[in-house]
C-alpha cells in the first residue's frame, strides 16, 4: 500500500511510498482502511524532534475509515463499520481510568515504540502508535471507536484528536463562565476549536491571537470577537480588560515564551489553560512571590481534559445541532510544502481524503 514516510528525524519532507505494510495484526487488532486523515502541530513536532519519536516513521493520529478485518476478541466492531481512530485509547483498569481520569491513561503510549508497519527496508513506525498518513494501519482495537451514519469521515477525523482537544480545554479543563473575557494564543485547528468551545460557554469577548493573518480571518469566523497579532496583545488586553488582564487565557503554541505571555496577560485570580505540547528541555519559570501573590490558576489541558469517548460523542451532538462548525476546520488550511504535497499525492489515488487542521 501506500503511505508517507518521513526517513529520518529533523527532515521537513515526506516521500510517499508504494512498499509499506501495515503490521501487528491479531488478537484484540483492527485493520482499518483510513478514508481521511488530519494534520496535527504534533506531527510536525514529531517530524521536527521536539516529541520524542522513533524513525523511520509514518506521521497522523487524526484519522477516520472503514474496518477492514478484526482479530480474536474483538467484538465492539466489525468488518464494514466507520470508525475513527483514538491514538489515546484508555485500558479501562489502571488507577488514572478509576478515578475518572481515562485521559491520563498510558496504556496507550505502550504501541509508541512498536512499528506499525514494514518495508522491504526495515521497520517503520506509526507516530503515536497510529501513522494515518497511510492508506490502512492496525492498531489496538480500543482506538477503533465507532461513528454514525451520518458523520463524514473528515469530520470524524478531525473529532479524533483537534477538535477533541481545544473543545475540552475550554468546557472541560478551564470550565469558561459566562460572560467572561478569553484570549487564546495560537489559532490553528486546536486554536480555534477552543475558540469554539469559549463561544458555547458564553464567553463574552474573545481576542485572537496569531502571528498568520489567514489564521486571525479564520478566527472570527469561528467566533472571536476580535483577532490581533501578538505585537497587538498588549493593546487588546488594554481595551477589552482595562489592563487587568483576561478571565482565561488559552496557550495553543506549546511554547515557553507563548505560555509566559499568557501568563502576564491573565489577570490575577485568572486561569492560563495550557494546551499546547511542547519540547522536553523548555522551561516555564514563574517566581515563587508572584505565583502565590497573583493567586492565577495554570491548568494544563491533556487531550480536552476528560474522558476522550463521552468528548467524541458531545462534539458529534454539538455539530449535528449546529453549534460548533467542524466542516469549516477542512478548508482551514495552511500551507506546508512538502507536506501538503505528499498529502495531495495520497489523495489523488482516492483511497484517501486529507483534511487539513494545522
Amino acid at each position: 500500500m501506500r503511505a508517507a514516510v518521513l526517513h529520518e528525524i529533523g527532515q521537513d519532507k515526506l516521500e510517499v511510498l508504494d512498499d509499506v505494510e501495515a503490521v501487528g495484526f491479531g488478537p484484540g487488532r483492527v485493520r482499518i482502511r483510513v478514508r481521511a486523515t488530519g494534520l496535527c502541530h504534533s506531527d510536525l513536532s514529531a517530524m521536527s524532534g521536539v516529541f520524542p519519536q522513533p524513525g523511520p516513521f509514518v506521521p497522523g493520529h487524526e484519522g477516520a475509515g472503514e474496518i477492514l478485518d478484526v482479530g480474536d476478541g474483538v467484538t465492539h466492531v466489525k468488518p464494514g463499520d466507520r470508525v475513527l481512530v483514538c491514538w489515546l485509547p484508555a485500558c479501562g483498569i489502571c488507577p488514572a481510568c478509576k478515578r475518572g481520569q481515562s485521559h491520563l491513561c498510558l496504556a496507550g503510549f505502550m504501541n509508541a515504540g512498536v512499528p506499525n508497519f514494514k518495508r522491504p527496508a526495515g521497520d517503520v513506525f506509526g507516530f503515536a502508535g497510529t501513522g494515518t498518513f497511510a492508506e490502512e494501519v492496525v492498531v489496538d482495537a480500543k482506538s477503533a471507536v465507532p461513528i454514525p451514519d451520518d458523520v463524514p469521515f473528515d469530520v470524524a477525523a478531525l473529532i479524533g484528536c483537534g477538535v477533541t482537544t481545544g473543545l475540552g480545554a475550554a468546557v472541560n479543563t478551564a470550565d469558561v463562565k459566562a460572560g467572561s473575557s478569553v484570549a487564546v494564543i495560537g489559532c490553528g485547528g486546536v486554536g480555534i476549536s477552543a475558540i469554539q468551545g469559549a463561544r458555547l460557554k458564553g464567553a463574552a469577548q474573545i481576542v485572537a491571537v496569531d502571528p498568520v493573518e489567514a489564521r486571525r480571518e479564520a478566527a472570527l469566523r469561528f467566533g472571536a470577537t476580535e483577532a490581533v497579532a501578538p505585537d497587538a496583545l498588549d493593546d487588546a488586553k488594554q481595551r477589552v480588560t482595562a489592563g487587568e488582564g483576561f478571565d482565561y487565557v488559552f496557550e495553543v503554541v506549546g511554547k515557553s515564551a507563548t505560555a509566559r505571555t499568557a501568563y502576564e496577560t491573565t489577570r490575577r485570580g485568572g486561569t492560563l489553560c495550557v494546551v499546547g505540547a511542547g519540547a522536553l528541555d523548555d522551561f516555564f519559570q514563574v517566581n515563587m512571590f508572584e505565583l502565590f501573590f497573583d493567586e492565577k490558576r495554570i491548568l494544563p489541558s491533556m487531550y480536552g481534559g476528560g474522558d476522550v469517548l463521552t468528548s467524541y460523542e458531545r462534539a458529534i451532538a454539538l455539530w449535528r445541532a449546529g453549534r460548533i462548525d467542524l466542516e469549516g476546520l477542512i478548508t482551514h488550511r495552511v500551507p506546508l510544502a512538502g507536506i501538503n504535497d505528499a498529502l495531495d499525492q495520497m489523495r489523488s489515488g482516492e483511497a484517501l481524503r486529507t483534511c487539513i487542521e494545522l
